[in-house]
């Protein structure tokens, strides 16, 4: 195999990007009240703040969805959906939702009222908003190696068997009305799921007759980690692992925004014909009519393809090697990262990073703003503003749109990474000034402040 990586599409329509300089970035953070959120996206140059719904679509995608049919109900763009859908999830009902999270509110409201508990891998911030809104509570039960980021483990995403059973004894079966997990692991570091660890929660969950669903935006990346880490899955293709591993379930939500490789959709899934009617009722309220669900018939389309192409071999194969040469680049240079590297995104070990700004500080902001400032590099936190009281790490995940950047892109966001690390010891924490009481860190406001004497290293 030739070391150069090399991407397994041309190039056939471009976008310009915009260099800034240092004071013009100096600039723009005051006035985002140092959130990148809030930042416009024409003064970013290299944007990492998410993968979803930022990747560049292929050309069988933009050609189906001229084809796509916009008919308000039994659209034939719906009938494609479902069909390549069910191929790989096996679901009996397919929903389709404007994005993962209205699939996720969908899918809690319908199954979970106050005082009930939901056990996950590890929730996202939608994941464990959408619980919560609704009166239940979000129990994260990533095994113990998901909480050390510099341990190398091939499954740090595997959920701990041993506390599911005993989160279900302590409980009590009635109050946990569905168990998730969520493939990859995206708070953890993107890391992935074994497939003896999703049988292990299956049986679990059938044991004590509980539904298991799947969190699966990242399910795509998720196979090709079970293909190349797990035994016996070598000579199996990512869409009979993919097809496998949902066999084990009864039900997913997904933002087709990520390995759906379409720039807006989701869906909702389950083989249950009761809980099916109640969320196509909710989704009539709140979505649209059940075979549209808030989407075009020409999202329809690009999903349908998307999530097909996700799973083609060489378009994974490069994905996750490009993202493992970012973060093996800047570790080999001491840079402390989740390890090992996970599947859409680096994640930065920001207290490791910054051991002289503390929890309550932000060091995952405040060293995502030092990258932006350092050269117009926007990433996003996961820790301490997103979770608050409940965030176990600080991360600043950098998290790669999918065939958007090259790797001349990937080298240029090393150079920064390694220039904000031998500076480390001058950045500073900061702290609020505003915020919402659900998902703050998208609106949060923020001013700098010097870590305290005491905790300076």
């Amino acid at each position: 195999m030739p070391r150069t990586i090399v991407e397994p599409f041309r190039i056939k329509s471009v976008e310009p990007i915009r260099w800034t300089t240092r004071p013009q970035r100096e600039q723009l953070l005051r006035a985002a009240y140092y959130n990148l959120f809030l930042l416009p996206a024409d003064d970013v140059l290299i944007d990492l703040l998410t993968d979803s719904g930022t990747g560049a679509m292929s050309t069988h995608q933009w050609a189906a969805m001229m084809e796509g049919d916009e008919s308000y109900a039994g659209s034939r763009s719906f009938e494609r959906f479902r069909d390549s859908v069910q191929e790989i999830f096996g679901y009996k009902h397919v929903i389709p939702t404007h994005q993962g999270r209205a699939a996720e509110r969908i899918l809690f409201s319908v199954m979970c009222k106050k005082g009930d508990v939901v056990p996950n891998n590890t929730h996202f911030d939608t994941t464990r908003a959408n619980v919560e809104f609704v009166g239940a509570e979000a129990h994260d039960l990533v095994i113990p190696e998901g909480r050390q980021p510099s341990l190398k483990h091939p499954f740090k995403g595997n959920m701990d068997i041993a506390a599911l059973e005993t989160l279900i004894q302590t409980m009590g079966r009635e109050r946990v009305p569905l168990v998730m997990l969520t493939v990859t692991n995206n708070s953890g570091g993107g890391q992935p799921v074994s497939m003896e660890n999703v049988k292990a929660v299956s049986a679990v969950c059938r044991k004590h007759r509980i539904p298991l669903y799947f969190d699966a935006c990242r399910f795509a990346e998720n196979s090709y980690f079970i293909k190349t880490r797990e035994r016996g899955y070598e000579s199996k293709t990512p869409k009979e692992i993919a097809q496998e591993m949902f066999c084990y379930g009864d039900g997913c939500t997904m933002s087709a925004k990520k390995d759906g490789l379409a720039n807006i959709g989701g869906f909702l899934c389950t083989s249950d014909d009761v809980l099916a009617q109640q969320e196509k009722n909710l989704l009539i309220l709140t979505e649209g009519y059940p075979t549209y669900g808030g989407l075009a018939g020409r999202d329809l389309e690009a999903v349908a393809v998307g999530i097909q192409e996700a799973l083609h071999e060489d378009y994974l194969e490069y994905r996750i090697a490009s993202t493992a040469y970012l973060g093996n680049h800047i570790a080999s240079h001491g840079v402390p990262i989740v390890q090992p590297p996970g599947g859409h995104a680096i994640y930065i070990d920001a207290r490791a990073f910054l051991p002289h700004v503390p929890p309550g500080l932000f060091p995952g902001v405040a060293l995502a703003n030092e990258l932006y400032h350092e050269g117009g590099i926007r990433s996003v936190e996961i820790g301490t503003l997103m979770f608050g009281a409940a965030a176990k790490m600080d991360l600043v995940r950098l998290a790669i749109p999918r065939r958007v950047y090259t790797q001349s892109h990937i080298d240029y966001v090393v150079e920064i990474i390694l220039a904000v690390w031998e500076k480390r010891e001058q950045v500073q924490g900061l702290r609020l000034s505003y915020e919402a009481p659900f998902l703050r860190h998208f609106t949060a406001r923020l001013e700098p402040v010097a870590a305290p004497a005491a905790v300076r290293t």
